[in-house]
């Protein structure tokens, strides 16, 4: 299959340089002119729990040549809708839109944009950290789900086959919106905390503290999607966080990454995303309040940090 993918982040680039070490064609598209002109001299080098290797991958900014058949958006939830806009001015009207970000809002956003017959939505619990420009270390691997399922010979089933030959454990759904979902609470979970207490995955689930706060994030969060009447992919929600925890222990969760690269992050569509909904249903998230309230704050004081 011949892949856009776009974002040039940890995620980005892991399944741009797997896809393309699979035999697919892949190109990466940035916004960065320089980061797109190094990724084409070095490639992409990946490293850890699925080897070592450099894949060269072509990297253009603003559009690149061909039609692609398959578009995977991996930028920050908060670049979704200008992203949409610019690839809705060239990118081909037969593409299949893929997101698998974080966070509520980017299928719809997307549906909205280029239309819902043409946009899947998904998730990954790869756990991927980027360690510089094109280079990331592979932290964790997990199973990528994606939907709605549709035939055998469906956009959705193809891209499924792709992705397991370049060896993601992935397969196909009815329901995207509740993958979603459940997505969304384990990130809820997790995120947050990270990026407060800068710890890796793995040990939240270990401190008295930090597994106390998790637990009531998540339990905020379960009140708001059961109100909803969405059906998450699993019946145990905590336990599920915390096997994703311990599954990823050493990776550094995405909105940890971004604070200590001091960039925004995605905490509005994710920790945020719990309390506006509850305020919408009548649900009190304090917990997830108070982790939205410290992020942010966290983000507004780059430059006043003490130490």
């Amino acid at each position: 299959m011949d892949f856009l993918v776009v974002g040039p982040g940890a995620m980005g680039c892991l399944f741009a340089a797997r896809l393309k070490k699979a035999g697919h064609e892949v190109n990466l598209l940035d916004y960065r002119q320089e980061r797109a002109d190094l990724i084409n001299r070095q490639g992409i080098h990946v490293e850890g729990v699925s080897g070592d290797y450099q894949v060269k991958v072509p990297a253009s900014v603003e559009r690149v040549e061909g039609e692609p058949e398959v578009v995977l958006i991996c930028v920050k939830a908060n670049q979704t809708a200008s992203t949409a806009e610019l690839l809705k001015s060239w990118i081909t009207p037969h593409a299949t839109i893929l997101t698998l970000q974080n966070g509520l809002g980017n299928l719809e956003t997307l549906q909205s944009i280029f239309g819902s017959e043409r946009v899947l939505g998904g998730i990954t619990a790869e756990g991927a950290t980027l360690l510089g420009p094109g280079h990331i270390r592979h932290a964790g691997q997990g199973d990528t789900v994606i939907g709605p399922r549709g035939s055998a010979e469906s956009p959705a089933s193809r891209i499924v086959k792709a992705f397991n030959q370049a060896g993601f454990k992935a397969k196909a759904v009815p329901n995207a919106e509740d993958l979603i979902w459940g997505k969304l609470v384990i990130n809820v979970g997790i995120n947050a905390l990270t990026a407060i207490v800068r710890l890796r995955n793995g040990l939240l689930p270990e401190l008295e503290g930090t597994r106390a706060v998790m637990e009531e994030a998540v339990r905020e969060a379960v009140a708001v999607a059961s109100a909803k009447g969405v059906d998450l992919p699993y019946p145990d929600p905590l336990g599920r966080v915390i096997e994703v925890c311990r599954a990823t222990s050493s990776n550094m969760a995405s909105m940890l990454q971004d604070v200590l690269h001091q960039r925004a992050t995605e905490v509005p569509f994710i920790n945020g995303a719990i309390v506006e909904q509850g305020r919408t249903l009548g649900i009190d998230t304090p917990v997830n309040y108070t982790l939205t309230c410290l992020v942010q704050a966290i983000e507004k004081t780059y430059d006043q940090r003490v130490g």
